[in-house]
């Protein structure tokens, strides 16, 4: 079992109280209480952050106070606050964000991790984080720990953006994102290590679908450990899961993908 090392990163023990709230725990359930969701429920109490993702306050710089840990999300949240009326604000933190730096969400600020431009100010190359999809609607891309997005190209109203998977889409240069990598990038190199943590995080156990019977799972069933018994994987409700692609056809974004992910 490993862990990441919050000792010399974190700077708080207790969050904001004024910027927080209790969410109900619905254990994947819908309002009938069927489980709508599978593997859900359990896990310690948690309180969220309340984080802006849009940062519309602009020209006013505003100063790193803490580096906190959130429970409801792998990176690091930054609590600021703004030099002119010294309100206070989460926002996703960057890495290597230090405590008294200063931030400012600006058409012209400077270059430099934390800062928040429109697309078509920021030069080809760039590392961004909390990447707008369209223009005001607040950050939706590469908000969790260590992944960052880098800018390909701006030209013709629209920026060219290579995601994580290497994807790369278009969106409007209208669009506002933050610069560098988001905070934690350690985070895929934790372990879990034992089931008990996965129950502390809220997460129940899979059973293989050849461990239940018939009338449970299509791989259900026989005497003993059988192969699947179908020619294509399929979820226990017999939909093709392997090979398959389930992205639809249709949908609005699918002209702004530049190059699917391989």
């Amino acid at each position: 079992m490993t862990s990441v090392s919050y000792r010399g990163v974190l700077t708080a023990s207790k969050p904001y109280k004024k910027l927080t709230m209790r969410l109900k725990d619905h254990a994947g359930r819908n309002s009938d209480g069927r489980i709508t969701v599978r593997h859900q429920g359990g896990g310690n109490k948690r309180i969220y952050r309340i984080v802006d993702f849009k940062q519309q306050k602009l020209d006013v710089p505003a100063t790193v106070l803490t580096i906190e840990y959130d429970p409801y999300r792998s990176c690091f949240i930054s609590l600021i606050e703004f030099t002119d009326n010294k309100k206070k604000a989460y926002i996703i933190a960057p890495h290597n964000l230090k405590v008294g730096d200063s931030v400012v969400a600006s058409e012209q600020a400077p270059l430099k991790p934390g800062n928040r431009l429109k697309l078509k100010n920021i030069p080809v190359g760039y590392q961004i984080h909390n990447a707008e999809i369209l223009p005001g609607s607040g950050g939706k891309l590469a908000r969790s720990a260590g992944v960052s997005l880098e800018v390909l190209a701006n030209a013709d109203g629209h920026t060219d953006l290579k995601m994580p998977s290497g994807e790369v889409r278009r969106v409007p240069w209208e669009c506002w994102a933050s610069l560098g990598q988001a905070s934690n990038p350690d985070y895929n190199l934790v372990n879990i290590g034992k089931a008990g943590r996965s129950r502390w995080l809220g997460i129940r156990p899979t059973v293989r679908g050849k461990a239940m019977n018939p009338v449970d799972h299509p791989y259900g069933g026989g005497e003993g450990s059988q192969p699947r018994g179908t020619r294509k994987p399929k979820t226990m409700w017999g939909k093709v899961t392997g090979g398959h692609k389930t992205r639809n056809k249709k949908k609005w974004s699918t002209k702004f993908i530049v190059k699917r992910r391989k």
